[in-house]
């Protein structure tokens, strides 16, 4: 019987996590979708929700009762999920993984002999491993939005920087530079959507971009924001400050990308002696020593 249950399970499991990562993937596109349609309608439309989503969300809800921390919600946002029922959803996919690995772990260990202290822990360790995966979901969007981010700023700000010198409104340039950016970074180019839309409901221009600061944590933005803040205070040049600061992010670009070629040589040292060295060993030295066993063994 556990020879015909397990495979099942396991192929059930895969099954649900496929199904799970494709119904997030369409629910925050449409998601997304909707709020860049509104145009003035209000902030986030939650959307049409699978019951999947819906059961999750619900689990979630009842886990999190005394309320969700600010720092998951922020995480959250960081790694594009703005959706106000995103934390209810995250923590229900914690506790179904951790159930879930659980009971296979029972199904699986359960037919080897009595319970012991250590297949209880293994079985533990199992679920618990399982409902780390989230975090790992959320922890690898959130690095990769931000590079994302720290990749194409400096492009963005030179084509603002040149909209608002050849005489265009701050808000129509940055309109103009969030369509041209969507075609090489879909995400630098949602998130200042999001801050227009912000603008355009009444917050303040620094107000929204700090909030779009905080969505991608990008330290870059941070500087951005101080930048025209500082810029707007004192009467200096908006382009100006603009053509000083891009010039700044290309050059920190430069400097990263310096670094990363300085780390190539250390890292490929590993590769060289774990594969290449060993295999010019073996054909440089194997003659060799194929012929000195040869003469010990005729002696």
């Amino acid at each position: 019987m556990a020879e015909i249950l397990v495979p099942l399970l396991c192929f059930a499991a895969v099954i649900a996590l496929g199904g799970s990562v494709l119904v997030a993937r369409a629910t925050r596109k449409r998601l997304l979708e909707a709020r860049l349609a509104a145009d003035g309608e209000g902030m986030v439309s939650a959307g049409r929700r699978s019951g999947m989503v819906d059961a999750v969300s619900r689990l979630g809800t009842s886990v999190s009762k005394g309320g969700v921390s600010q720092k998951l919600k922020q995480a959250l946002a960081q790694a594009g999920f703005h959706d106000a029922g995103a934390p209810a959803v995250f923590l229900g996919a914690k506790v179904l993984l951790l159930i879930f690995g659980i009971a296979i772990s029972i199904v699986i260990i359960l037919p080897l002999g009595a319970l012991t202290p250590l297949k209880v822990i293994i079985i533990l360790a199992v679920g618990f491993i399982l409902s780390l995966l989230p975090n790992l979901v959320v922890s690898l969007r959130r690095k990769r939005r931000c590079t994302d981010v720290r990749l194409r700023l400096p492009d963005a700000i030179d084509l603002l920087e040149i909209c608002v010198s050849a005489g265009m409104g701050l808000d129509q340039a940055w309109n103009a530079v969030a369509d041209e950016v969507r075609g090489v970074s879909t995400i630098l180019a949602d998130e200042m959507a999001l801050a227009n839309l912000e603008i355009h409901l009444g917050a303040p221009r620094p107000v929204a971009m700090r909030h779009m600061a905080e969505r991608t944590a990008s330290d870059e933005l941070s500087s951005l924001v101080a930048t025209m803040v500082q810029s707007e205070r004192f009467g200096t040049s908006i382009s100006e400050a603009l053509r000083t600061f891009a010039t700044s992010l290309r050059e920190q670009r430069s400097q990263r990308a310096e670094e990363a070629a300085e780390k190539m040589a250390v890292k490929l040292l590993f590769p060289l002696v774990l594969c290449i060295f060993p295999a010019m060993l073996i054909v440089v030295g194997g003659p060799a020593i194929m012929e000195v066993l040869k003469i010990i063994s005729s002696r």
